[in-house]
């Protein structure tokens, strides 16, 4: 296969980053759930639908796109996936009512689900092999950059044009790489044949889909949880039954049968769970016990996506410096305790704290993140067949997904309990609010360290 040359490559590289971006700018949505809720005289509670609607959706899809690119082309899956995108945009931005902007949403889980899934698969096409980690490196960055400018971007706009603009300003960006996709070049190496599992592919996306839904129910809906859990158990369980007996699996399942990689992408879930901490908790902490802004909180909560964009490409570069033989997993390992050293530390935060005290664990636990990322991408696409790439980078993106939504869930749970214990009666005391997150905190960081400790008692899982 002819590969383009270095300023082709770059530009397609360019198109893909570009394309890929409308996704974590979604976290401008965040700063705009306010506005949606007036508008829409809707419950407060109601607007976690604006969340599930589109997370669950593109969770769910993305190993069946992944695949369906492996078989059909990257760059066809994709580009569906900025047209689908570019329509739900423009859906949600003009939704009369609040159950059309959730089927709007639905659309734009879909569209992210195409995009997300063959993205690293087209990138990493477009160089050669030795460069694989710096591409993924590079494309890693785009997540950070996105998260980071998303709620500033968000918060500007939502104060001068409305909610909608959280939409509207990401319609030209998925057009821009729409209309200039078509003249990247197809490098995929060779596609997978034979015959699409459509069962299969129905059964992982309602497991999936159904599991997760369930995780998030869990703490005020147990029973309806627990239904809905099983429901989606039972639909892997014969998914994972199907695909083993399969001439043209979805997910390669042999590769799990390496410890290693099993152990990684379980730790991609738990270092997302434990990384999302500062998300869901550290703005309370901010308005409750500091005299922080929603300005200032905003930039520190950022500082850990600028820790993500900074430490990809980094890693990126050592991982493929041919002076010196780096492998992957330790480099995971390293960032996995920087993500746990830095979340304890969040946790010894007082009402005195200042603005460098705070920005200094997460920009550490920004860089361990990113480095996790790169690393498990890295992995993946080493592991299973050069054919599997979409399939690769698709498996990451779920199981970070699924950390995400467990860290919501459980983070959650420990935090209110603690509250609720502490505090006796009153658990709107400021006292009780700060022992609950702190002892949130210390639980997280000290359970990921202590899951770490337990894996080296086998090093081969991360020394090989």
């Amino acid at each position: 296969m002819k590969l383009p040359g270095q300023g082709s490559a770059l530009a397609g590289m360019l198109v893909i980053g570009l394309g890929t971006l409308i996704v974590p700018l979604d976290r401008a949505v965040n700063i705009a759930f306010p506005d949606i809720t007036t508008d829409f005289s809707i419950a407060i509670s109601d607007i976690q639908w604006v969340v599930l609607s589109y997370v669950l959706t593109y969770a769910a899809l993305m190993l069946v796109f992944g695949k369906l690119g492996d078989m059909f082309g990257h760059r066809r899956i994709f580009l569906i996936g900025l047209a689908l995108s570019a329509v739900a945009f423009t859906a949600c931005a003009l939704a009369p009512a609040f159950h059309w902007l959730l089927l709007a949403r639905l659309l734009q889980g879909i569209g992210a689900a195409l995009v997300l899934s063959c993205g690293p698969a087209l990138a990493t096409a477009l160089f050669p092999e030795s460069s694989r980690a710096r591409v993924l490196g590079a494309y890693t960055m785009m997540f950070g950059i996105g998260a980071a400018v998303g709620p500033f971007l968000g918060g500007f706009m939502v104060q001068i044009w409305g909610w909608e603009a959280v939409f509207w300003f990401r319609l030209p960006i998925s057009l821009a790489a729409l209309i200039t996709l078509p003249w990247l070049p197809d490098r995929q190496a060779e596609r997978r044949t034979g015959k699409f599992d459509f069962l299969g592919g129905l059964l992982l996306a309602f497991g999936l889909g159904a599991l997760m839904l369930a995780l998030n129910h869990i703490t005020g809906q147990g029973g309806y949880g627990i239904s809905i859990g099983i429901a989606g158990i039972a639909a892997l369980v014969f998914f994972v039954w199907r695909e083993v007996r399969s001439e043209e699996p979805i997910i390669p399942v042999v590769a799990f049968g390496q410890w290693d990689f099993t152990v990684l992408n379980v730790f991609n879930g738990l270092v997302m769970l434990v990384g999302f901490a500062p998300y869901l908790i550290v703005p309370y902490f901010l308005v409750r016990a500091t005299g922080f802004g929603l300005g200032a909180g905003g930039i520190i909560l950022a500082v850990s996506a600028v820790g993500q964009a900074v430490a990809a490409p980094i890693g990126g570069w050592l991982l493929s410096w041919r002076r010196v033989s780096i492998n992957a997993s330790p480099i995971a390992l390293l960032s996995s305790f920087l993500v746990a050293l830095a979340t304890i530390a969040m946790g010894t935060w007082t009402q005195n704290v200042n603005f460098t005290t705070m920005a200094i664990p997460m920009f550490i636990q920004g860089l361990g993140l990113g480095l996790f990322q790169l690393c498990i991408l890295d992995v993946a696409a080493q592991r299973l067949d050069v054919r599997d790439r979409g399939v690769a980078g698709s498996l990451v993106q779920v199981s970070r997904t699924i950390g995400v939504i467990l860290g919501a869930t459980c983070l959650s749970l420990i935090f209110a309990e603690l509250r609720e214990v502490l505090g006796g009666n009153d658990t709107n005391a400021l006292d009780a609010f700060l022992l609950a997150y702190r002892y949130t905190f210390f639980i997280a960081g000290i359970g990921l360290l202590l899951c770490l400790f337990l894996t080296l008692i086998r090093p081969r899982l991360w020394f090989g």
